[in-house]
């Protein structure tokens, strides 16, 4: 029967789309309730990395933007985030929002709330962390080959 089809047609269910926005609101808004039915005891960890609560101000809306993101490398008090809206050719929202702000605020079960600056990785750095990152998690390296876009590494950095 696979004979009759168009050598054109792909195959069903090879091609992975990029998840929605409302469907990564989604995950987040469901992350968010089981952290809050468990008073804060589940919720802190996803596929063996910390999760954090990241909060940025909205670039058009001027209002807090929260969203919760795992970080596969944490350097003393830094912490590392990656922009890769699971593979997709565009950047995260709230990456373009610390872009334009890097005033952020970090909530992490262990160091609770604290205001954070934040920074794109340079040339270097994420030369240096990527391997670190996709070492453990290979789901990264995964996100990075779907898109041709660099994807970007944001490092957390308390404020002394």
């Amino acid at each position: 029967m696979a004979a009759n089809l168009p050598a054109s047609r792909p195959h069903v269910g090879s091609v992975h789309p990029m998840p929605s926005d409302f469907a990564l609101k989604t995950m987040n808004a469901v992350h968010r309730v089981i952290r809050g039915v468990s008073f804060g005891r589940l919720g802190w960890t996803g596929l063996n990395m910390p999760v954090l609560e990241l909060t940025t101000t909205g670039r058009k809306s001027g209002q807090p933007r929260t969203v919760l993101l795992t970080s596969p490398v944490q350097e003393g008090n830094t912490y590392v985030v990656v922009a890769s809206r699971g593979g997709d050719d565009t950047h995260p929202a709230w990456f373009l929002n610390l872009r334009d702000n890097p005033a952020v605020e970090v909530t992490t079960r262990d160091e609770g709330h604290r205001a954070m600056r934040a920074r794109i990785a340079d040339a270097d750095e994420r030369a240096r962390l990527w391997p670190l990152g996709v070492k453990d998690h290979q789901n990264y390296a995964g996100y990075q080959s779907k898109t041709t876009r660099e994807i970007p590494l944001v490092l957390l950095e308390p404020i002394d």
